[in-house]
């Protein structure tokens, strides 16, 4: 019996002896090692890859979107339909977007995709005006005519097979800070007409902020809108 018992105890006592070493360990000592890697040697990243202006001040981060509206003409109407702001480059469409008017703060309301079919609400195979409302064509065909009518200017007619696919659909999590080189383009000239600048100062502005693939052959080339319209914003000052 009291040998039962004490094997008993030293179990115990070993248990805890390891439950307390594994603590210290990983709870204690592991985090630590890796924050302190992560900050001596991805710093930018381990913060949240964050977007600073000129100024120093944190206005959002590279990884996620952000969208340019204009304020609600009343702020209380949760059935208002946002209006961009069409003095800023604008992202892919997404309700998952926080709202940054101003270029100073981010707020994350939600993150997810429509989980809908490619052809949901297509009328024999084709996505047109016919289209059921609330359907994804229904809201493609809505946001292309938006695309076309917002960024038409005197001098530039946006045609309807020139409006790439990331302009009126979204991403699959709803939230991302990057568009096609293509769409950018699009939006050149009512960018340079709303803020009284040159074509030529806007064109320049989208070929610097144009990434390419990552390594050469992975992924697409892209623009972060976010860091695009901070540099607009400088220049449009300047």
């Amino acid at each position: 019996m009291n040998n039962s018992v004490s094997s008993t105890v030293r179990l115990i006592g070993a248990g805890l002896r390891a439950l307390l070493v594994l603590t210290v360990i990983c709870g204690v000592i592991y985090p630590l090692a890796v924050t302190g890697i992560a900050q001596a040697l991805f710093n930018d990243k381990a913060n949240g890859s964050e977007i600073k202006d000129k100024s120093g001040q944190v206005v959002g981060s590279s990884l996620i979107g952000q969208t340019y509206n204009l304020p609600k003409q009343n702020p209380d109407d949760a059935e208002e339909a946002p209006k961009p702001d069409l003095k800023w480059f604008q992202p892919r469409p997404s309700n998952g977007l926080g709202s940054n008017s101003v270029n100073t703060q981010y707020s994350l309301i939600l993150s997810g995709a429509t989980n809908r079919s490619g052809d949901n609400g297509a009328v024999d195979g084709v996505c047109t005006k016919a289209a059921e409302e609330g359907t994804l064509c229904a809201q493609v065909v809505a946001a292309k005519e938006a695309v076309i009518t917002d960024n038409s200017t005197a001098s530039y007619q946006v045609k309807p097979e020139d409006v790439p696919a990331d302009a009126v659909t979204s991403s699959a999590s709803g939230l991302d800070p990057n568009i096609s080189p293509e769409y950018a383009k699009l939006q050149i000239h009512r960018v340079a007409e709303q803020n009284k600048l040159d074509v030529q100062q806007v064109e320049k502005l989208v070929a610097d902020h144009t990434s390419g693939r990552i390594l050469g052959f992975m992924g697409e080339p892209r623009v972060n809108v976010l860091e695009l319209n901070i540099a607009l914003k400088a220049l449009s000052k300047s």
